[in-house]
C-alpha cells in the first residue's frame, strides 16, 4: 500500500531534486546501519516524504555525508540523515513486519511467513522503543482487518483505520504542532489507501479479492467519483500542512503534496481511457461487420 507519495521529476528544480534524493539515500544509508540489509530492502519514498516534511518543520541538526552503495557502488553519493530519518527506519521495519503478518493472515503463503522470521527480532526491537505507537498502528490494522474481512463497502470507515495509522506515524513528538501533522497525516492516509484499492481494482476483481471499490466501479460515473472523493481529501491533507511553518523543503513538498501523488492516478486513468476508446473502435467494427 506503499509507493504512491512520490515527486514529480519534470517539475522539481534541480537543486530540490538532488536534495529529495540525498534524503533518500540517507534514509537508505540509516536503515542499514540500525537494521542491515533486511532495514534496506524497506526502503520506500513515503518514509522519505516523511523524513522531508519533519525535518522541515523541527528542523534537526542534520548530517551531510557523501558514501557509496551497493546500488552505485563506483560513485560517492549525497546522504542527509538526523534523528528524523532513525525514527522513520525504525517505523519502516514495523510496517514491514505487519504487511507479512497481515499477508500471513489471508494467504497462508510461505513467502509471508520468511519475511515474518526474517523481521520479527528487528520488529520486537522496535516496539521495546515505541511500544504505544507499536499498540496503536496494530490497533488499526486489526480494525482493518476485519472490516476486510467482513466486505465493509463503507470506503469512508475502512479508509480511516489506514488514515489513523498514517496520523500516528507523523507524531514524532507530542507538541504544538501534533494535531494538525496527526490530520495531516490522517487524510493522506485515506488518500492512499483509496488510490491503492482504484490501482488494484481489476486485479482483485479477477482474483475475487476485497476492494471496497467494486461495488461503486459498476455504477455510472465512477472515475469521476473517485477524482472527486481523492481530491477532497487531499484538499484537507494540504489544508493542514500549510498550517505548518514549514519552509526548508517546501517546494520539494508541495511538489509532492501537489502534483506527485497523483502519479500513479493520472496513469492508471489514462490507461483506462485508452482501453475504454479501444473497446469502442472494437464495438463499432463489430457492428459495421454486422451490417455488411
Amino acid at each position: 500500500m506503499f509507493g504512491y507519495v512520490t515527486a514529480y521529476k519534470p517539475e522539481m528544480k534541480m537543486k530540490d531534486f538532488y536534495k529529495y534524493k540525498a534524503y533518500y539515500c540517507g534514509l537508505c544509508h540509516v536503515l542499514e546501519e540500525r537494521h542491515g540489509l533486511r532495514g534496506q530492502v524497506t526502503l520506500t519514498y513515503d518514509m522519505t516524504f516523511l523524513v522531508t516534511l519533519l525535518t522541515s518543520l523541527y528542523e534537526p541538526e542534520t548530517v551531510h555525508e557523501k558514501h557509496r552503495c551497493m546500488v552505485h557502488p563506483l560513485k560517492e553519493h549525497d546522504m542527509l540523515f538526523n534523528e528524523i530519518t532513525e525514527y522513520a527506519a525504525d517505523m519502516n521495519i514495523v510496517l514491514t513486519y505487519y504487511h507479512f503478518l497481515d499477508d500471513w493472515k489471508d494467504e497462508k503463503s510461505k513467502t509471508a511467513l520468511v519475511g515474518l522470521h526474517t523481521y520479527r527480532k528487528l520488529y520486537r526491537q522496535v516496539e521495546e522503543k515505541y511500544p504505544e505507537k507499536c499498540r496503536v498502528i496494530r490497533k488499526c490494522l486489526a480494525k482493518l482487518q476485519n472490516y476486510e474481512k467482513a466486505g465493509e463497502t463503507d470506503i469512508d470507515a475502512v479508509s480511516g483505520c489506514f488514515g489513523k495509522l498514517m496520523g500516528e506515524l507523523f507524531l514524532f513528538r507530542k507538541d504544538v504542532w501534533s494535531k494538525n501533522l496527526w490530520k495531516m497525516g490522517f487524510y493522506l492516509g485515506k488518500f492512499i489507501y483509496i488510490l491503492d484499492a482504484y490501482d488494484d481494482l481489476e486485479k482483485d476483481r479477477a482474483q475475487g479479492s476485497y476492494n471496497p471499490l467494486l461495488k461503486m466501479a459498476d455504477e455510472e460515473g465512477y472515475e469521476e467519483r473517485c477524482r472527486q472523493m481523492l481530491t477532497m481529501i487531499l484538499a484537507e491533507c494540504s489544508n493542514c500542512f500549510e498550517m505548518l511553518p514549514c519552509v526548508e523543503n517546501i517546494d520539494i513538498l508541495r511538489n509532492i503534496l501537489y502534483v506527485g501523488v497523483w502519479n500513479k492516478f493520472e496513469e492508471k486513468s489514462a490507461a483506462e481511457d485508452t482501453a475504454g476508446k479501444c473497446r469502442l473502435e472494437e464495438e463499432i467494427k463489430g457492428e459495421d461487420r454486422g451490417e455488411l
